[in-house]
């Protein structure tokens, strides 16, 4: 279980999180929604451990892990996939799936894992000696999902991972969720695709201005009023 509790995050004089408090049950898929600078992606980062000026707890299993560094973070299962894919152009696929194991020593777990991934988006073994800058758009986001995958999290933050996707491309990354999700993983997704997000979700939380306005299971907030008319296109 990944807990919030009233979290308050700043950005120099900018209050970007007002005391959230939200609840991450094992084995779910839990989603934030809103729009552009709600406090989603900050979120995240917080959890992360890359924000450290901040109020309030997180714990993990019952651990606190407010004041940890990504690294120890990391190790203890909680992993993101960043907004913007941020992979490393220059190396291979297959260079930029072992970084992303470069907290673990197991070698035979690493390797069973890049099978995983491969298994997962056949499109990387095709390309596994590829440099990553020439992958498209979405072979990119496939990879950073992989190499987010590679540290063995028990915990996947997913930021935006559809953005700037073509509509077919942005259906298979939402079953990818659904697979890892099924697979074991625990899933926090942050995600502008309100419809999609909430269809794949659990339990989804909407943020506006740093704050949570409304919560529900997925199906509870696809038939909200507020939802539709804000997020829906209704």
């Amino acid at each position: 279980m990944l807990k919030i509790s009233d979290l308050h995050v700043y950005y120099g004089g900018i209050h970007a999180l007002k005391g959230i408090s939200l609840d991450v049950p094992t084995g779910q898929i839990v989603t934030l929604i809103g729009a552009n600078g709600a406090g989603k992606s900050s979120t995240l980062r917080a959890i992360s451990g890359l924000i450290k000026n901040k109020k309030g707890t997180i714990t993990y299993n019952d651990r606190d892990i407010t004041t940890l560094d990504p690294v120890e973070i990391v190790k203890g299962g909680i992993v993101m996939s960043p907004e913007g894919r941020r992979i490393f152009p220059h190396l291979s696929v297959t260079e930029n799936l072992y970084l992303g194991a470069y907290s673990r020593s197991d070698t035979d777990g690493i390797e069973r894992d890049k099978e995983w991934v491969f298994d997962l988006f056949p499109r990387m073994r095709e390309r596994q000696n590829q440099k990553g800058g020439t992958l498209s758009g979405g072979e990119q986001q496939m990879l950073a999902v992989g190499r987010a995958l590679m540290s063995a999290p028990d915990v996947v933050m997913l930021d935006e991972p559809s953005l700037g996707l073509a509509p077919l491309l942005v259906k298979d990354v939402f079953e990818i969720i659904k697979i890892i999700n099924a697979q074991g993983k625990t899933v926090v997704l942050v995600e502008q695709n309100a419809f999609a997000a909430l269809k794949v979700a659990h339990y989804a939380y909407v943020l506006e201005t740093g704050a949570i306005v409304l919560q529900g299971s997925g199906e509870e907030l696809l038939n909200d009023d507020r939802v539709i008319q804000a997020y829906l296109g209704g």
